[in-house]
Formats: structure tokens, sequence, C-alpha cells
């Protein structure tokens, strides 16, 4: 990262950023773009977003199934596969989130949202049409590529957003995901009782629609002469983290982001055994429940975060965020019954407050060609987190439900989750004091 970056000129105050749009369909931009609203280019990457997680979810209900089709029916080999396929999901992520962040830097975030929009769609017609296992292997590798563009729709959203309501903004694209967290999973269990493949074409489809939508409405929302060059030395993982370092908060920040990454693994880690052990709740009590959280999520993040961010700031709400979804972590570990568990749903909700917040803090601390690098690190840490915070988490409760446990404390995992929360609202209240 170069002085000549960090002083790049800015746009004129009161200036659309989403107004130096390309009037090409995929790479070209001008100088002097043809005008457009700032809303309508918000509301074209909020669909891309609920769209795409519409498309991922969809897929989760049938993705085992197919794969105990393709190891005849043997569950257990199907579940080693499975965690084979999640785990190469989350490390497409890591290594090309970082990747596609500094394509957008360099060439725009049209033509990488776009791309990746049809990309993700054809992927899904492999999958849907795929004769083997190995060939499903290989689409779902494609879909961790092509999915970790939602960096450059973060991006996107830093171009066209004035720094004080970015925090808004980045708390709409969290909605967006809880609302394909909802949706996806229930119109995909109702898709694949017709067909296993089903879901897989319907996620196509939304894409490659979504992709076709895009050609004609999304400008582009970073002109050329704010475009960083492009190299692999900033494009690879390790490269795009070393932006993190280059100021001190950033580093603080980004250090809470992946604290919080790590707990968050804890609810799709071992919710469904957790509430199965404890509560002996049945799949439908557990997706009533999923979506309770679901539901609540994008409320917070769609609705309370521009009310809350503004009136008490990005740093008070970023502790107030964690501190809330400690206590509801604490609430889920202790629970005693499942009445009570749900207390927890709201609490936990209110975390969603503190990711908005600190990407909010984050991209004033960064340069306007170096958004899309600040994202994709970003993601490239939540992919470490997904490496490894899993079975973390999964090992923790197998210790503490154990024969040989002196201790039995079912909820174990989800209090280490609130320890972690805990430890990243410390670091963040040291990090932001000076603020």
């Amino acid at each position: 990262m170069t002085l000549g970056q960090r002083s790049q000129p800015q746009a004129p105050a009161g200036r659309d950023a989403a107004s130096f749009g390309s009037a090409e369909i995929f790479m070209k931009a001008e100088s002097t773009p043809p005008k457009a609203p700032r809303t309508a280019a918000f509301i074209f990457v909020f669909t891309t977003v609920v769209l795409d997680m519409l498309a991922l979810g969809i897929i989760v209900p049938v993705l085992p199934k197919l794969i105990v089709s393709f190891v005849s029916g043997d569950t257990a080999r199907a579940a080693e596969y499975y965690g084979i396929f999640a785990t190469a999901w989350a490390l497409m992520q890591f290594i090309f989130a970082p990747v596609l962040g500094a394509l957008s830097d360099r060439f725009g975030r049209r033509p990488v949202i776009l791309i990746s929009n049809f990309g993700l769609g054809l992927d899904y017609v492999l999958m849907a049409l795929a004769p083997t296992l190995a060939w499903l292997f290989v689409g779902r590798m494609i879909s961790g590529i092509t999915s970790a563009s939602f960096s450059t729709a973060s991006a996107y959203i830093a171009d066209v957003t004035p720094p004080e309501k970015r925090a808004s903004r980045f708390g709409m694209l969290g909605a967006a995901f809880g609302i394909g967290f909802v949706l996806g999973p229930a119109l995909g269990g109702v898709l694949g009782g017709v067909n296993a493949r089903l879901p897989f074409w319907v996620a196509a489809g939304l894409s490659l629609a979504n992709a076709c939508y895009g050609i004609f409405v999304l400008p582009e929302s970073l002109p050329v002469e704010r475009r960083a060059k492009f190299n692999w030395r900033r494009a690879n993982p390790l490269g795009a983290l070393k932006l993190l370092r280059s100021h001190p908060e950033l580093f603080g920040l980004a250090s809470v982001n992946f604290i919080g990454s790590i707990a968050h693994e804890v609810l799709p880690s071992v919710f469904v055994l957790y509430a199965g052990y404890r509560y002996g709740w049945d799949a439908k009590t557990v997706g009533l429940t999923l979506a309770g959280v679901g539901v609540c999520t994008a409320l917070v993040q769609g609705g309370l975060v521009r009310k809350v961010v503004p009136r008490f700031g990005e740093r008070r709400a970023l502790l107030a965020g964690l501190c809330f979804g400690a206590a509801g972590l604490v609430v889920y570990g202790l629970a005693e019954t499942g009445r009570i568990f749900w207390i927890g749903v709201p609490l936990m909700a209110l975390w969603g407050i503190a990711g908005p917040a600190a990407l909010g803090l984050m991209s004033r601390r960064v340069s306007v060609s170096e958004q899309g690098q600040l994202q994709g690190a970003n993601s490239s840490l939540r992919g470490v987190a997904g490496l490894f915070a899993p079975g973390l988490f999964t090992i923790t409760f197998a210790t503490f439900i154990g024969a040989r446990s002196s201790w039995h404390l079912p909820g174990a995992p989800f209090l280490l989750a609130a320890a972690l929360l805990l430890m990243a609202a410390v670091v963040a209240h040291r990090v932001t004091r000076q603020r």
C-alpha cells in the first residue's frame, strides 16, 4: 500500500458516487458517465445478496441427500464427504474473496458482481446435472469461488454511501443474509420433496435472472481514476491481510471481526445436535427456531441498525452489540428448557448491530481504491474461521457430554462462544477508545 493510494482525490461533496456508473454492459467505464440513482444501485446490490443467499440456502436441505445417493445410501460415508465439501467451500472463500476484491478495485465493481452472478448460476446447472460425486465436488468448489463476490458487494456499498451512513447500509446487507437464511432452506425442503435436483435448477434460475437484470440496471460505482493496479501481492489472502495491519485501529477491528466470526460458527456447528440432545426437539421445531433466529436478525440489521448507529455512534453500537451477543449465548448455554432458550433469540439477534458498526469504522480507514481489498480481507478472515471453528465447537460439545466428562455441561460450546465475544468487546473497547 502506497501513500499515493491513500491520497487519491475524493468525489465532490454531495455528488452521487454511483453516478460514475458505466453505460457499457461489462468492462467499459467512462470518466464522466451518466448519473444513476444511488438508491436504485443499492436496491440491486441488496437484491443480489438476497438471491445469492436464497440460492445457497435452497440447496442446504438437499445437498446431503444427493451425496448419500452417490455413496449407495451409506450415511456415515456421506457425512464424511459432506464435511470435506464444507471445508473445500470455506477454503475457496478464503482464497478467492481477496482476489475478487482486488479485481474489483482494478476493473470496477460492476463486472465482478455480474460475472460472479453468471458463474454462480452456471455452477448450479453443473451441480444439477452432476453425474458423479467428483463433479458435484467440483461444482461446490466453484460455488465457493463465485459466492466470494459478497466482498465486492460490500465494497460497492462503501463506494455509493457516505461514511456516516455505511453502517446502516452494511446492516441492510446483513438483513439480506437473514432473509435468505429464512426462506432458502424452507423453499429447498419443499422443492427437494419433489426432486432432489430441482432446488439446483431453481437456484440457477434465480442467479442467472438476477445477472441478466443487473446488466441493464447496475451502474459502475468506481471511476477509472480511482482504481488501483492489480497485483498478486495484494490479491492473495496473506497479501490482502497486510492491509489490515496498515493502521492500528484497522488491525484491532479486524481482530474483533475474526473473533466474532469464530463465535458465530457455534450455531451452525452444534445447534441441531444440542437441541435434540438437551430439549428433544424434532426437525420441525429446530427449523422453526432457526427461522425465528433469521427473522430477528433481519429485523435488527435491516431496521434497528440504521436507528441505533446514528444515535449512539459506531463505537458504542459495536460494544453494545458484542455484549448483547454474549448475553444471548449465555442464555443458550444455560437454558434448562426450550422456552428459556427462546428468550436468548432476541438477545442474540442484537449482536447484529456490531458487524455493520465495525465495517463502518473500518471503511473509514482505507482509501476508495482499497475498499474491495478491505472487504476481501474480511471475507478471508471469515473463511479462516469457517475452517477450524466448527471443529472447535463440536469437540467441546462432545467433551462435555461424554461419559468421561467430570462436568456434564451440554451448553459449553455456547458459553465458550460467549467468552470469545466478551474478549472481542475488550479488544474493541481498547482499539476505539481514542476515536
